[in-house]
């Protein structure tokens, strides 16, 4: 998923490319906030690069590295709350699992070498080889990140519409199978180009994924479009059911409390006959009021379904949509041996892409109580009693309904 290019520089052509310099590179270096550097120019494909200076590298290495280290701290958190705390351990948590494990893969194995690349100006300095390794490294791990986000909101959708019928949720291993299915399908990504259906491209310091027409369309479509498109189906969905569950609420509110106090004064009235008919009529109270406390934690859950899968959509469709647009098109734009996307640009949208990595765990812990807990007592190293602890906050949350 990443451009790389060599950084070969050549005098006679500084005229050449002054103009181009002073224009589409300026936007990129007013963003970045710092000096104008020199530009370098990749003969092998007639890229522009960029050649910073020391304190712009300090800049830019500062920068990415503090995004790398947050998505590695952020999304270990995930892995360690699910393991250690007994109430998050639930097989429908182990999706965030796998969505840590592979934004963790994404920080750990394919950030640093694109941080290095960058700081160089675009020049790819590990090897034909590594090239490939590392290309496949990067497409399995950032498909896996967006099958897993699909993946997610189908569970989401069918844990809240049949709660009673859908299996997953309670089965671990069906929850491993599907885990299972989400890496296999980014390996069928990830494999094409050792198999010889299309070839990676690394020429003069350039490493770039295959932009042979056809395993193009294939890789943006099952690692992107597909996905999203199952996304935004299953927003509609579950956004269409709080809707009507919260028509339904508002509906049977007033109703309902002219029942409650009916039965409430039916109830007192009753109280100087025999105590059978009292009992009965408390007990008819106690029903009534269960039942609707049961429609309102359906209604309340759905409605936080409906947001956090909103803002999960949203989120990864800001990230990575420009990016994956811009890689749909660049064969037919550039041809299929090289990039003719400017650097800026390119760098600009997949870094936009890698952050969606960074807001993941955020975003499930901003909507999830006992993850905010864990994440507290975790990183105040307050790693005794934390089960303890989250069970006496559940408990005095329940008995605040």
């Amino acid at each position: 998923m990443y451009n790389t290019s060599g950084n070969e520089f050549t005098n006679n052509k500084r005229g050449d490319i002054s103009e181009v310099i002073n224009g589409s590179l300026h936007l990129f270096y007013n963003i970045l906030g710092t000096a104008s550097p020199t530009a370098m120019w990749n003969e092998s494909c007639g890229e522009q690069l960029l050649d910073f200076g020391r304190p712009e590298k300090i800049i830019i290495g500062v920068m990415l590295a503090i995004i790398t280290a947050v998505t590695v701290m952020g999304n270990t958190l995930v892995v360690i709350a699910v393991c250690v705390v007994k109430k998050l351990r639930q097989p429908s948590n182990y999706l965030l699992v796998s969505l840590a494990v592979a934004d963790l893969s994404v920080a750990i194995v394919v950030m640093p070498f694109v941080i290095v690349t960058d700081l160089t100006g675009g020049k790819w300095l590990f090897g034909e080889v590594f090239c490939n390794i590392f290309i496949g490294m990067d497409v399995m791990c950032c498909t896996a990140s967006i099958m897993t986000l699909c993946v997610i909101s189908v569970d989401r959708y069918l844990g809240i519409t049949r709660p009673l019928t859908y299996p997953a949720r309670q089965n671990g291993q069906l929850m491993a199978k599907m885990i299972l299915g989400v890496w296999l399908v980014s390996a069928s990504i990830t494999l094409p180009p050792f198999c010889g259906w299309a070839k990676n491209v690394h020429t003069a310091g350039v490493c770039l994924i295959s932009q042979d027409f056809g395993y193009t369309i294939y890789s943006t479509a099952v690692a992107f479009y597909i996905p999203m498109l199952v996304m935004l189906v299953m927003y509609y969905k579950i956004f269409r059911a709080a809707r009507k569950s919260g028509a339904k609420h508002r509906f049977t509110d007033l109703s309902r409390r002219d029942r409650l106090e009916t039965v409430a004064n039916e109830a007192l009235r009753m109280q100087g006959l025999k105590p059978p008919g009292v009992a009965e009529e408390c007990a008819a109270l106690s029903r009534l009021l269960n039942r609707e406390r049961r429609n309102i934690s359906i209604f309340k859950r759905e409605q936080k379904a409906a947001t956090t899968l909103g803002v999960i959509v949203g989120v990864f469709a800001v990230c990575w949509l420009p990016f994956f647009i811009l890689s749909t098109a660049r064969p037919f734009i550039c041809g299929v041996e090289c990039s003719c996307v400017p650097i800026w640009l390119e760098r600009t949208l997949l870094w936009l892409g890698y952050a969606n990595s960074l807001m993941n765990p955020f975003i499930y812990a901003f909507f999830n109580r006992d993850l905010r807990s864990t994440y507290r007592d975790l990183l105040r190293c307050r790693y005794r009693n934390i089960n303890r602890r989250l069970s006496a906050v559940g408990v005095h949350e329940a008995l605040k309904v």
